[in-house]
């Protein structure tokens, strides 16, 4: 769970700006994104297969 504390001096829009780097930080929009849909475990290695040979192939164009 994500916490921000109010200090004093702190507006409303430093409140939102320090929690949104906060929820950035601890990468939870993605793990969100990850956990949307059920993806079964073959489905899951599979995928990380193919993401692999994606970065390995474009990594050797440099």
């Amino acid at each position: 769970m994500i916490l921000v504390k109010k200090m004093p001096g702190d507006t409303d829009e430093t409140l939102i700006r320090k929690f949104s780097r906060k929820v950035i930080d601890a990468g939870i929009i993605p793990e969100a994104k990850r956990r949307q849909f059920y993806l079964k475990p073959s489905l899951a290695r599979k995928q990380k297969k193919e993401e692999a040979r994606r970065a390995k192939r474009s990594y050797g164009t440099y």
